[in-house]
């Protein structure tokens, strides 16, 4: 037989699923590969293909297909082909071979007019198996999907939807575009696999009425369901946080009989999804925690193991078993930080809530903790690839790694300090940002990789750099470099960015000070609004709120700091809306201090408290003081929001007649700072955002006294007196600043 004929019929065998002729399978693939070296490049591609279908992921002969595509890279010009290959041997390359492929793809895809678009999708596959989120890659494969719109169905939908999440990958047009095929064809779903398909694609973005039919048709295929999709719905419903009762109950009862069909990690899953969507199933969790024991019991993997404990530590009124705190030393050693992380955070809720019940069992969970502590810092001062550091970080978080390992992370973040490329600065900001550490030396180092490969940064990671520097309040040692070096990058790029992301990198560039002409305009524009408008309807509610609240603070920023663009204030409503559904920020610690403050003055219609400025800024005291720092009383339009509490709006603003004060009065706003307006380090530097409320504050004629709550509450002020001393001194000291240390 011809060789291209051999790997025919491997092919054609395993594609029809043929069980009776398993064997002359095997003997193809053997006969195959004593052929391997001479075979064609189509042929090579479609063997390596026939290979990864039978899972033979690791095995010697895609070793071999692999050398031989290192050494052919070179002229393969075919994207089908070498997309085909890339999948088949993403588990046995190096990082500097998976590298030439990413440049070869990307060299492939930008030569090629039309690419079909299920190469793209194995590109993103191959993403997703070597687990890198590649932007250029990523976003080239977004647009062959978007220019291929009309050649994609449910199953492609559903897959390339599916590769996005497991990449972080996002895109609103994308998703525009997917809702609007399925809503078309909504009714052409109606057997449980592609219906199972279209719940998870459309559902997260899916309007009102599309989410009831979606969520009843659900319910009415419950008993049809296999485990997979079961699974899947599951899933979703927690991705649409929809606590609908009637068709939870429904997966609950189907579940029953698919429980047995799942692996370790599935059970996992499905238990997070039922308690996150507070299933009331009691006897369905008592079967998932006996099965999930019996998992733990007999795993040796520490991931499973941290996997099962975190879970575990989820259910509902659970009796913790000693075997389980056994279990967990056993693994420690072997534990990255993220399952630490896991099994720390359980024992420390076990122990907070009474739930170890045996002999001595407090003693025996302190000692384990210390031995998690010391697994953490030894895992960390053994750390010497700053790479691989970072990846075991995306995943960490919680109390037990902020009070314990923290500040050992920072020490080891700057031992790695040159090791911090452009390829892993996004990484490290993430990690910054979530950590809420001020790191001056980390800083500034990021600063000049960025401004040093500013043209290798893509442009949709430039706003988590812009981030970390505008939310923790840093300008490294060249900010203007830096932030115009960014600027300069973005704003030659406006074309390649999301319309919500623009609004973001607004706000972001605003908190630091800085208005591209180009953006704001940009931004500020009817057919812009509408476009992000239409966009923000099929994105997730977590970042439709972040957007919108952005947008407001952008145009409130462009108001205030830069009248000249003549942007007007449209957010009034939205504002109102905001503050009729918030919390009251009117708390004891709060109405204490306003008591003092009444005490200070002399009576109480000489201060107000949680008062509503021009532009919706919520202030929590404000008083005048005359020329001579007397007290001026004053009377103000009270207006009750509801929802609120006694909040108080001034009117007397602008172009509505502002009340002018006497010669040298001036208003004075008092904040009290906790703990979020202040950075986790030892420095407790003030943020961005509080740092641009005192400036906005002082340009709405504002003297701004900021009351950190480390002062408040130290032991300096201990006592009423003293309290009434602090608060004399910031109030009648002329300029008054934010300390950084108690």
């Amino acid at each position: 037989m011809e060789d291209e004929v051999i790997v025919d019929t491997l092919y054609s065998i395993l594609r029809l699923n043929v069980e009776d002729h398993i064997s002359l399978a095997k003997v193809l693939v053997t006969e195959a590969w004593k052929r391997l070296e001479r075979l064609s490049l189509p042929a090579l591609s479609k063997f390596a293909l026939c290979l990864y279908k039978q899972h033979r992921h690791f095995s010697p002969i895609i070793g071999q297909v692999a050398h031989i595509v290192d050494l052919k890279l070179d002229s393969i010009q075919d994207i089908r082909i070498l997309s085909v290959l890339m999948i088949s041997i993403s588990d046995v390359i190096t990082e500097s071979f998976r590298d030439r492929l990413l440049h070869k793809a990307q060299q492939l895809l930008e030569e090629k007019n039309e690419v079909h678009f299920n190469y793209a999708r194995r590109i993103l596959q191959f993403l997703q198996n070597v687990r890198l989120r590649y932007h250029p890659l990523l976003e080239k494969c977004n647009r062959i999907f978007l220019e291929s719109a009309s050649h994609l169905d449910i199953h492609s939908i559903s897959h390339i939807f599916g590769l996005y999440e497991q990449l972080g990958f996002d895109n609103a047009e994308f998703r525009l575009v997917a809702k609007q095929l399925l809503s078309e064809t909504i009714d052409d779903y109606y057997d449980p696999e592609t219906f199972a398909k279209l719940f998870f694609a459309l559902g997260p973005m899916a309007g009102s009425k599309v989410r009831e039919r979606l969520l009843g048709t659900a319910a009415h295929m419950a008993e049809e369901f296999s485990s997979h999709q079961v699974l899947m719905i599951l899933r979703t419903m927690q991705k649409m946080k929809c606590r609908n009762s009637h068709l939870l109950k429904k997966m609950a009862s189907v579940l029953h009989k698919h429980l047995d069909s799942y692996h370790v990690l599935q059970l996992v899953k499905l238990t997070q999804y039922l308690v996150v969507l507070c299933c009331q199933d009691l006897e369905l969790f008592a079967k998932l925690k006996m099965l999930l024991l019996g998992c733990l019991k007999s795993t040796v993997i520490p991931a499973d193991t941290a996997a099962i404990i975190r879970v575990l530590a989820m259910l509902p009124s659970f009796h913790v078993e000693e075997i389980i705190i056994n279990k967990a030393a056993a693994v420690l050693p072997q534990c990255r930080l993220h399952h630490l992380n896991c099994i720390a955070t359980a024992l420390v809720k076990w122990n907070h809530h009474g739930q170890l019940h045996w002999q001595n069992s407090s003693e025996l969970c302190a000692k384990l903790l210390q031995k998690l502590n010391d697994c953490g810092f030894q895992r960390l001062q053994k750390a010497n690839s700053l790479n691989l550091l970072l990846e075991e970080l995306t995943h960490v978080n919680g109390e037990w790694f902020e009070e314990v390992l923290n500040e050992e992370t920072m020490a080891t973040c700057k031992h790695l300090i040159d090791q911090i490329t452009w390829a892993n600065v996004l990484p490290l900001s993430f990690f910054l940002i979530k950590s809420d550490h001020r790191c001056p030396a980390l800083f500034d180092r990021i600063a000049s990789v960025t401004v040093a490969n500013i043209d290798k940064v893509p442009p949709s990671e430039i706003y988590f750099i812009l981030f970390l520097f505008s939310s923790l309040n840093y300008d490294p040692p060249d900010d203007e470099e830096f932030f115009k070096s960014c600027i300069h990058h973005l704003t030659s790029n406006l074309s390649h960015l999301e319309t919500y992301h623009l609004v973001l990198l607004g706000h972001v560039l605003a908190m630091a000070g800085y208005f591209p002409p180009l953006l704001i305009t940009t931004i500020f524009n009817v057919s812009f609004l509408s476009k992000l408008d239409a966009q923000l309807e099929v994105l997730p509610d977590t970042v439709k709120q972040r957007v919108h609240s952005s947008l407001m603070k952008l145009n409130r920023a462009v108001c205030l700091e830069c009248p000249e663009f003549h942007i007007p204030w449209f957010h009034e409503p939205y504002c109102q809306r905001v503050f009729h559904n918030s919390t009251s920020r009117i708390n004891p610690q709060r109405q204490h201090i306003h008591r003092m403050l009444i005490e200070i003055l002399g009576g109480s219609n000489y201060s107000r408290i949680s008062v509503l400025t021009p532009y919706y800024y919520e202030i929590d005291f404000e008083c005048i003081l005359d020329v001579n720092k007397k007290p001026l009383s004053y009377m103000v339009q009270n207006i009750l929001l509801d929802g609120v509490g006694a909040i108080h709006l001034r009117h007397d603003i602008k172009d509505e007649g502002r009340k002018a004060l006497p010669p040298g009065a001036q208003r004075i706003a008092l904040e009290f700072l906790d703990s979020k307006a202040f950075s986790k380090d030892y420095s407790r530097h003030l943020k961005g955002e509080p740092a641009v409320k005192k400036r906005h504050l002082e340009m709405l004629g504002y003297r701004v006294v900021q009351i950190p709550h480390f002062e408040w509450n130290s032991m300096v002020l201990s006592t009423k007196g003293e309290q009434l001393e602090y608060l004399r001194k910031q109030l009648y000291t002329e300029y008054s600043d934010v300390r950084h240390a108690v």
